[in-house]
């Protein structure tokens, strides 16, 4: 039988047709349920948990800590506990149903009706339009009124959505009906099913069902209801071609004078009812939670850990115990707890114990004190494994991996003397900086106004302008004090105002990535480089970024040690000097890729835990994080995200900085490094970043802001504004002085190109959906690099549609990034064409776009009225008049010109 899948659509088009690709149909699998999903390149990822939270303690039945006999959970006493915390679990299931579609004829023969019903529990809206009578392909128009259901709402001016509703008490189907008058010039009624809870969308084989009113598009592919469509369904389906409601085709008495083509079309109007039911498969989200916590025994200096879930049903823990950080799973001596069984000598499975009442299971787990983790994941049955970020969950078993209670507890709340201070603070330095700008915008104004304009006076307030708007942009984001009145009074009165280098260059750089994961192989990668300058430069790049210069446990240099140690895998510093000189050399700027997050130590401290640094810079532990449970740092917490393959430095230490600002300094004066490639920054506040540029200088910096984008039940979001405002606000954070890869653009070209859904590429005010549509001065745009591409290939790029990624990157605003593997491939000659567009028509990071169209099936844009392209296979030309334009390049889906 064939399937129909719901799946979340997001229509964001005028007229637009909703083709879908066929998709597998959308069932529990057997394989593991992910409830969160964040990646961090270069990171082991495994189940991160917060740490202990104030517990509020509740009585309980005491038992014995013997596992051999325990059946239930250990009373918690108060300061026993050292570690707890409840993950959330989210698994999807399958829900079966149908739907049906029929048409019918009315009160006589001039007057139909079709209707559309589904059984499935939902809030299900008919969104709908109509095909008219000599309109091309397959967009939408808005129906007559009179032929609009009540309740009815118009989107936009080419569909209408129509909520379903039971139309007596005890039917089966939620169902709308659709009346309309066969005299009308309407070609066809176009529609998809909306479940409005879920955001979920039912289509017909991947496209819009279309019921056709005339003969001429009775094969059309998408089409239901013809007799050709009862062919395609076997089964059950393919009887229901019995009930077909034959109705009188002869149509020889209607006439419609009011033109030949509505006579031509009467005589192509033989209408027969039909009656059709299709299977839907919708997913519900199931949410449960697991919470576990960890105390001593101190009568048997044992770890006891309980285990609850409000799962129901036969849940097995399949678990086991780790000795360090490396999580090698292990199975435990016995005793084991009831119902233990051992699986495969590799790990055991425990099933939970029942609670009273029937609301969910638990079980007390007792380990010896020479385990350091506790390792597990959830078996519901043998296709339904819940699991932690595609991992395990690792639970800490020494309380030394833990914060003290008392220490989390210690909140830092302003007085409301403090408060009232810092809101007229920020308020008399919010007026000062919006009076700035405004005497900017008028001086810029003036100046424009002048016949004789300089362009670097321009130039210049135009970066005042963005320094200032960053730095008020950011009194609004933050939620920490920003200044007290008398450290801004100090600020006014004795010193001037700091010297922010924006990091951005000239704003017409164009970045290649002079590297990929497999780069360090060959042990000699910077003379290999040094060979290709003279050939990089005469493509049109103008900025190189190479790889980690530092000696590195991992060889690819994403694992520092000794930062002043340039000896890597790429080649020695002698050889990094000559690759430097080359490159400026042909006129190029140089890119170096510093590692400031983490750094991996040289030595043991007395608990056996590597935090002791040496080298030139010879950090103890106070140069790590406090929160970080794996090295054991005595720092402060972290400003930003862990990475937990390395201890994290904490930029906080006045030490720190010093030393970390003295090595950039030394990189750019002893090598010729003109900016920084800022690795991992997520997990250290933009307000470091700005100490570091500042003290450098670099003439282009960007960091590397990774996280997640927003999906619903797998699917895209159209919305990506809360990923985008997280780059932004790092940026913010470090004063506008560096870039940001633009990761939101990456992942919306994802989606736009591989599903066939070019609406992604503009947002609901018409601009472009990533960084580059807001701050696209410090949007570094890419499609690949060493992490999502390569050998590692986290987060690959649609196979087959690199070109259109480029074709978009290379001709929008933002400071273009370009893979090496891509230029040295078979996509050299297509991309050397679209650099060539680019510098040709000096396209810059703050070039102005137009987009023209965002539909289904293409997107089109103008870029300062100079270039003009469009990607997908649907039909673009730029619009002819008192500009002419001139075709440049194409390749497979996308195109573009130049103003002649």
């Amino acid at each position: 039988m064939s399937t129909v899948t719901i799946r979340p659509l997001l229509p964001s088009y005028r007229r637009a047709n909703l083709n879908f690709r066929d998709r597998t149909n959308i069932l529990l699998k057997p394989n593991y349920i992910n409830y969160s999903i964040k990646s961090a390149p270069n990171a082991r990822r495994f189940c991160s948990f917060k740490k202990l939270q104030k517990i509020t303690v509740s009585s309980s039945t005491s038992t014995s800590t013997s596992p051999a006999t325990s059946t239930d959970t250990t009373p918690v006493r108060p300061g026993d506990v050292f570690f707890k915390e409840t993950f959330p679990l989210k698994r999807t299931h399958a829900v079966e149903g149908k739907m049906f579609v029929r048409l019918q004829k009315g009160k006589d023969e001039k007057n139909w009706q079709l209707s559309v019903g589904c059984n499935i529990p939902g809030k299900w809206i008919l969104h709908w339009g109509v095909s008219f009578v000599g309109d091309n392909g397959s967009e939408w128009d808005q129906p007559p009124k009179k032929m609009r259901p009540p309740g009815s709402v118009s989107i936009k001016d080419y569909a209408i959505e129509t909520p379903l509703k039971k139309l007596a008490e005890g039917d089966v189907f939620d169902q709308v009906n659709i009346d309309f008058d066969t005299r009308s010039d309407i070609a066809a009624i176009n529609f998809v099913l909306k479940d409005e809870e879920t955001g979920a969308w039912y289509q017909h084989r991947g496209r819009d069902f279309k019921v056709p009113l005339v003969d001429y598009l009775q094969h059309d592919g998408n089409v239901i209801g013809t007799k050709s469509t009862f062919g395609l369904w076997p089964g059950a389906l393919g009887q229901l071609s019995k009930m077909i409601l034959k109705a009188d085709t002869s149509q020889s008495g209607i006439q419609d004078s009011s033109s030949e083509s509505c006579e031509l079309k009467q005589e192509n109007k033989h209408l027969e009812g039909f009656y059709e039911e299709l299977p839907i498969v919708k997913e519900i989200i199931i949410e449960n939670t697991v919470s576990v916590s960890v105390r001593k025994c101190p009568e048997t200096a044992k770890t006891l850990l309980n285990l609850e879930t409000d799962l129901t049903g036969d849940v097995v823990v399949h678990w086991g115990v780790c000795r360090d950080d490396s999580k090698n799973w292990e199975i435990p001596a016995e005793p084991y707890p009831p119902e233990t069984i051992v699986f495969k000598n590799k790990a055991l499975r425990t099933l939970l114990q029942p609670k009273e009442g029937g609301k969910g299971c638990s079980r007390l787990f007792t380990v010896d004190e020479e385990f350091a983790g506790f390792l597990f994941v959830l078996k519901l049955n043998e296709n339904t494994w819940l699991k932690c970020m595609e991992n395990d969950f690792y639970i800490p078993l020494t309380s030394s991996s833990c914060l003290p209670a008392e220490s989390v507890q210690e909140m830092l709340i302003p007085g409301k003397a403090e408060e009232a201070t810092q809101e007229v603070s920020q308020t008399a330095y919010t007026a000062g900086i919006i009076k700035e700008i405004r005497n900017l915008v008028s001086d810029f104004s003036s100046d424009i106004s002048r016949k004789t304009k300089s362009k670097e006076a321009q130039k210049s307030i135009l970066l005042e302008i963005e320094k200032l708007a960053a730095e008020a942009y950011s009194i609004f984001r933050t939620t920490a004090p920003t200044f007290f009145e008398e450290a801004a009074v100090e600020l006014e009165e004795s010193k001037p105002p700091a010297k922010i280098s924006p990091g951005t260059g000239t704003g017409f750089e164009i970045l290649c990535q002079g590297f990929n994961w497999e780069s360090h192989k060959s042990g000699r990668w910077y003379m290999e480089l040094k060979e290709k300058a003279t050939e990089l430069s005469s493509l049109g790049f103008s900025v190189i970024w190479l790889p980690p210069p530092t000696e590195s446990v991992s060889p690819e240099g994403y694992m520092p040690r000794d930062l002043y140690n340039l000896s890597s895998r790429y080649g020695n510093i002698d050889e990094l000097k000559d690759v430097v000189n080359k490159f400026h050399d042909v006129g190029m700027k140089i890119l170096g890729d510093v590692v400031l997050n983490h750094r991996c130590a040289h030595y043991q401290n007395q608990n056996g835990v590597w935090n002791i640094f040496g080298g030139r810079l010879n950090w103890d532990d106070r140069a790590v994080v406090a929160d970080d449970p794996h090295f054991q740092g005595r720092g402060n917490k972290s400003s930003g995200d862990n990475f937990h393959a390395a201890p994290n430095i904490d930029h906080s230490q006045d030490f720190v900085r010093k030393d970390i600002k003295e090595w950039l300094c030394w990189l750019r004066n002893e090598i010729g490094y003109d900016g920084w490639r800022l690795d991992f920054v997520r997990g250290f506040w933009g307000g470091y970043v700005k100490d570091y540029l500042e003290a450098t200088e670099p003439y282009f910096a960007v960091g590397e802001y990774w996280d997640s984008l927003s999906y619903t039940y797998g699917e895209m979001d159209h919305n990506q504004d809360a990923h985008r405002q997280r780059i932004i606000d790092w940026i913010n954070a470090a004063s506008g002085t560096a870039g940001a890869f633009d990761v939101t653009t990456k992942g919306i070209l994802h989606s736009a190109l591989d599903r066939c859904e070019y609406w992604r590429l503009s947002d609901e005010k018409g601009k472009p959906p990533g960084v580059v549509g807001w701050w696209p001065s410090r949007a570094v745009t890419f499609i690949e690099n060493h992490d999502t591409g390569s050998t590692q290939g986290h987060w690959r790029f649609p196979g087959g549609r690199e070109m259109q990624g480029y074709a978009y990157i290379l001709t929008h605003p933002g400071t273009p990034s370009v893979f090496y593997d891509h230029i040295f491939s078979h996509y050299r000659q297509e991309i050397e064409a679209l650099l060539s567009v680019r510098k040709r028509n000096k396209i810059h990071c703050r070039s102005r776009v137009e987009i023209v169209k965002a539909e289904r099936d293409v997107y089109a844009a103008i870029i300062d009225e100079k270039v003009a392209m469009k990607l997908g296979p649907g039909h673009y030309e730029p619009p002819s008049g008192s500009q002419n334009w001139s075709f440049v390049t194409e390749g497979r889906d996308y195109k573009v010109w130049e103003a002649a």
